[in-house]
């Protein structure tokens, strides 16, 4: 995608993202967009960075350290969020680079990093992942044991704040997110991560706190 037409797009999503919250109901505080650059190359992510945008959002590991390390000396102020499952072996990078973890989503994960956060002495936010459609090949905590493993994390003493979730393909997005803002609210956490390209203004309506656009604003990945 041309430069010109990723400068825009990221224009028209800000505007669409202030409009929604404007339109809602009982709108979040503040929606964050977290602009999703997995598997976009750092010329086009420099686009965002010049214009002072400075929250993104990976989903692997390997290619996070490798684009964003140096970007990271270059931009100190980077936010980087990881919204991608997160193998238990990654996690010592994972907490080295990220500064939240979308994809919490079992108790061996959640040990393993109050390892690593302890070794490193950091400790990044993190959103426990619900699979709102119970999908067997989609990663993320059922909706009846959110609360459990929301409660294990916090026993760690890990910094968990949020929910995440992806509805499925081809269904109505407002019922998941509506049972995500539920979830939420019962387990008294601050932060909801939903809404993408196609959905962030439902996801904005129901209380989104963090948005993941990737395509809306970069383009169909290659």
């Amino acid at each position: 995608m041309a430069p010109e037409e990723i400068a825009r797009n990221f224009t028209v999503i800000l505007a669409r993202i202030e409009a929604a919250r404007k339109n809602a109901l009982k709108p979040a505080a503040s929606t964050k967009l977290v602009a999703v650059s997995k598997f976009h190359d750092t010329a086009h992510i420099r686009l965002l960075l010049e214009a002072g945008h400075r929250l993104f959002g990976e989903s692997r590991v390997q290619e996070a350290q490798a684009k964003w390390l140096p970007l990271k000396h270059e931009f100190p102020d980077i936010e980087l969020h990881l919204i991608g499952p997160l193998q238990t072996n990654k996690a010592r990078e994972a907490v080295a680079l990220f500064d939240a973890i979308h994809s919490i989503d079992r108790p061996k994960l959640a040990h393993t990093l109050k390892s690593e956060c302890e070794r490193a002495g950091r400790s990044p936010v993190l959103f426990v992942q619900v699979n709102t459609g119970e999908e067997p090949q989609k990663a993320g905590v059922a909706p009846v044991d959110a609360a459990g493993l929301v409660a294990e994390v916090r026993g760690l003493g890990l910094n968990v704040l949020g929910l995440m979730c992806i509805p499925p393909f081809g269904e109505a997005p407002a019922p998941h997110f509506a049972l995500l803002a539920k979830l939420a609210t019962e387990s008294d956490l601050p932060l909801l991560s939903m809404g993408m390209s196609d959905d962030f203004e439902t996801a904005i309506r129901f209380g989104a706190t963090h948005v993941r656009v990737g395509t809306a604003i970069f383009g169909e990945r290659d």
